[in-house]
């Protein structure tokens, strides 16, 4: 069974809220104790395994000294394979082409939940991040509240899908439009590239459209995971 090991408090609670039966163990430290009562009933009802733990042996359960004082351990949530045949149509769909950071893709989740975005597509390769103990732990529940999707062939899948979306990558360079006059009479699916890189060149070329933020001071460019914040704020509540 492959699991993940899901930490801190809002990781969690969202996890008991969207996938109750996926979770295996329980760990807790003794400040969480009042709060964790109904989750213990409800793995106690399904005779699964809860436990109060010091904070040596919670780092050791958690993996790590950033659990917040709470882990869950859970089979993994199902990232669907996409069918290029059969695009699911969202009023707004997160693409994520060539993220390696596992802690910037949780950041990403946290954000596009945060802005009522309910889908995200991962181009699926050697060294790009998917959900993990890293990401839950930074996505602060948000990778719960997304409908996960993952391609291997993400060109192929963006020429798919401008049937229903207006396809949207993020670019630097003075002749990319600034991203409020991005028009916005259609779904749009938003394409955010590698740290170092940006969106490859061939996803590139079957975007309809390229935009960037236009900021004020000398710096070119902001980590990906603010940049979904700002691009996020403008194209989901303007």
């Amino acid at each position: 069974m492959n699991t993940d090991t899901i930490c801190g408090l809002n990781a969690v609670t969202a996890l008991f809220r969207h996938r109750p039966e996926a979770v295996e163990r329980l760990f807790y430290t003794e400040e969480m104790k009042a709060l964790v009562g109904p989750w213990c009933a409800s793995l106690a009802s399904q005779h699964k395994p809860y436990r109060m733990l010091g904070p040596e042996e919670m780092n050791a359960a958690s993996y790590t000294t950033h659990h917040g004082g709470i882990a869950a351990v859970a089979r993994c949530k199902d990232v669907a394979i996409l069918d290029l045949n059969a695009i699911p149509k969202y009023p707004f769909l997160l693409v994520l082409d060539g993220i390696g950071n596992p802690h910037n893709l949780g950041a990403i989740a946290r954000s596009a939940a945060f802005f009522g975005v309910k889908a995200m597509l991962i181009g699926e390769a050697p060294g790009h991040a998917m959900p993990s103990d890293a990401a839950y732990r930074v996505a602060e529940g948000g990778l719960e509240m997304l409908d996960l999707y993952r391609t291997r062939m993400l060109p192929q899948a963006i020429d798919a899908m401008r049937k229903h979306y207006r396809t949207v990558a993020t670019a630097l360079g003075p002749d990319v439009a600034n991203v409020t006059d991005l028009p916005r009479d259609r779904p749009i699916a938003l394409v955010l590239g590698n740290e170092e890189e940006g969106v490859a060149t061939d996803v590139l070329a079957v975007c309809r459209r390229r935009v960037r933020i236009v900021g004020a001071g000398k710096l070119q460019s902001l980590n990906v995971a603010q940049a979904a914040a700002v691009l996020l704020s403008h194209l989901t509540l303007q």
